[in-house]
């Protein structure tokens, strides 16, 4: 891993091998989201608390104050919607020359193991880490499991990450499942954390996080459960407490009702 790929990631994953990142890619299958309909009325008061913020590169552009210094995962895999029929058609959607036209810190690409499309995804994915590699620029890969949400079992976790991280992949936004640490133990690069659908209560939102640093995520990339919630400010800050603090669930929801 040469220099500037390593820099690049340590802007994201920070000193003490811990990151808080804030998903805001919804739109590019899921249109406006609510509480994405203006993204920078969402996105902007909680910049101060996140380590990374994950957009498409239309936000960026029209959403995103460029006098912030917040690192960018871009997101540059889509070529689908929630009207379609499959959400595994997935391809590369920005080239990485625009990526570091807005000198973003990493791209986010998803697969899709055992879905309709997983070869054109794995294949994608492949051309994107020889692309990084060429140019410096870390690629995260996005296990996403599509409709077919009962596979987030460790068995199947275990496996899709661990083919990404072997076709090169620098980190991994995966879900957090029973026995997750069968997947960090068998997965040699970092893995982030998605917060998935908006959980019910916040207390699941930080019981997922604190049990997924315990078992040896380096981090989370929420986006729905801090930004539908009626205390944004509140949630993100008691996510970070529990991954640069070292809290617990409960006394993050402690501070998030502070």
């Amino acid at each position: 891993m040469d220099w500037g790929l390593r820099n690049r990631l340590s802007r994201i994953i920070k000193q003490d091998g811990r990151t808080v990142m804030l998903a805001v890619d919804h739109g590019y299958f899921l249109g406006p989201i609510k509480f994405l309909e203006d993204p920078k009325k969402t996105i902007t008061p909680l910049i101060p608390y996140v380590d990374a913020i994950m957009p498409t590169r239309g936000v960026v552009r029209n959403c995103i104050d460029p006098n912030i210094d917040v690192p960018i995962v871009l997101r540059v895999s889509g070529g689908n919607s929630i009207m379609g029929r499959e959400l595994s058609q997935e391809a590369i959607i920005t080239c990485m020359e625009d990526a570091i036209r807005l000198n973003v810190s990493a791209v986010a690409f998803s697969i899709y193991i055992g879905a309709e499309y997983e070869h054109q995804t794995l294949v994608s994915l492949s051309k994107l880490v020889d692309e990084g590699e060429r140019y410096g620029m870390p690629v995260l890969a996005v296990t996403a499991v599509g409709k077919e949400l009962e596979k987030r079992d460790a068995k199947f976790l275990s496996l899709a990450c661990r083919i990404v991280a072997e076709l090169g992949a620098h980190f991994i936004k995966t879900y957090y499942c029973e026995g997750f640490e069968e997947v960090t133990q068998k997965v040699f690069v970092p893995l982030v954390i998605a917060g998935g659908p908006k959980m019910r209560k916040e207390e699941d939102v930080f019981n997922v996080a604190y049990n997924a640093i315990k078992k040896g995520a380096v981090g989370v990339d929420m986006g729905r459960n801090i930004w539908q919630n009626k205390n944004p400010i509140g949630m993100i800050k008691a996510i970070r407490a529990i991954v640069h603090e070292n809290r617990t669930d409960e006394e993050a929801y402690e501070i998030f009702i502070s």
